[in-house]
């Protein structure tokens, strides 16, 4: 029998017999863990109201044997909220659909439970605390977060050279399965010609450059949306469940540019 500690983000949670859950999160020291609560269901339970989707927490964990993450799941035994990410959050449909889909990308990104994904659990914590405290638009924060994790991942794209030869951009085709902008010998079928100032906010987001990426024209967010949303469906091999709601509230992505 042996205790750990850890912090951590709550991903989801899933109901456990008439009063516990088994809750999914993203620590940082030992990846993704599920573990189950026992208790939190019942109405008195504080324990509960802690580990909630988006809470930022400091977690004990109680397991049998020497490692975590064994042929059982661990029990929750105590948790202590760093941070309430989701008070701010749940009340705002952009900054929650936003939110969800960043949840489910950490957790798509971290699919072996109990390997240390520290980059990417950095990465969450610090785009849930953009969108509770409303730093920036809700669908930027989540654009900066899909392209920042698709690179820890190793899937960085590429916005100036060709991601196939290295020709020095700007180059003026895209290409999901190429890897980014490509020069026009290095074009596929399937390409596309977004405009400059869609590639330029992408580029900002990935770099950090907010002051260009707040001052980029809707319509130029809503095509570098739908090239990121294109991206990150090639390299998951299937699109976010939870991306689809964050389109119709505020994106409503369509086709980036046209086939070339």
């Amino acid at each position: 029998m042996s205790l750990f500690r850890d912090e951590g983000v709550v991903l989801r949670t899933q109901k456990l017999g008439e009063a516990d859950r088994i809750i999914s999160l993203l620590t940082r020291g030992h990846g993704r863990v599920r573990a189950v609560a026992r208790g939190v269901r019942r109405t008195k339970s504080k324990f509960g109201a802690r580990l909630e989707p988006f809470s930022h927490v400091d977690v004990q964990f109680f397991a049998r044997g020497s490692e975590l993450i064994g042929r059982g799941l661990p029990l929750c035994t105590q948790s202590e909220t760093i941070a309430p990410y989701g008070g701010a959050i749940v009340t705002d449909y952009a900054r929650y659909t936003a939110g969800t889909a960043m949840l489910e990308t950490a957790e798509r990104f971290t699919d072996h439970e109990g390997e240390p994904a520290v980059q990417q659990y950095l990465l969450l914590v610090g785009g849930l605390r953009a969108l509770a405290h409303g730093e920036h638009a809700p669908h930027l924060i989540l654009d900066a977060f899909l392209l920042r994790s698709l690179a820890v991942n190793g899937y960085a794209p590429s916005f100036k050279d060709c991601a196939r030869c290295g020709l020095d951009g700007p180059n003026r085709f895209f290409s999901v399965a190429a890897g980014g902008v490509v020069c026009t010998d290095c074009r596929v079928p399937g390409s596309v010609v977004p405009s400059a100032e869609a590639v330029g906010l992408l580029s900002a987001l990935l770099t950090g450059d907010w002051p260009a990426a707040d001052a980029c024209e809707p319509r130029h967010v809503r095509e570098g949306s739908g090239l990121v949303s294109a991206y990150l469906h090639w390299h998951l091999e299937r699109g976010l469940r939870s991306l689809r709601y964050v389109e119709k509230d505020d994106r409503r992505v369509g086709a980036a540019g046209g086939p070339q």
